[in-house]
């Protein structure tokens, strides 16, 4: 069953990376609209990684590791 919920987490995070990295493209955003438009996906996926690890009951280092690791996974970066 924590394993189902892992790899779930994991598909949701890959589709929110590419789907921000393939929005920015598909609107050929650059320069500052690119910027911005990468921040607010950043603090999207912010909400959603915290969200997630409340969820998990992680608290501490592991909260933050998984937070960073999730953002950055769902940043595409």
């Amino acid at each position: 069953m924590v394993l189902t919920a892992f790899a779930l987490c994991c598909t949701v995070s890959l589709a929110q990376a590419q789907s921000c990295t393939v929005q920015a493209t598909d609107k050929k955003l650059a320069g500052a609209a690119k910027t911005s438009f990468l921040t607010k996906c950043e603090k999207d996926a912010g909400a959603t990684c915290d969200k997630q690890a409340a969820d998990k009951k992680l608290a501490g280092a592991a909260k933050t590791s998984f937070t960073n690791k999730c953002v950055r996974d769902a940043v595409g970066g």
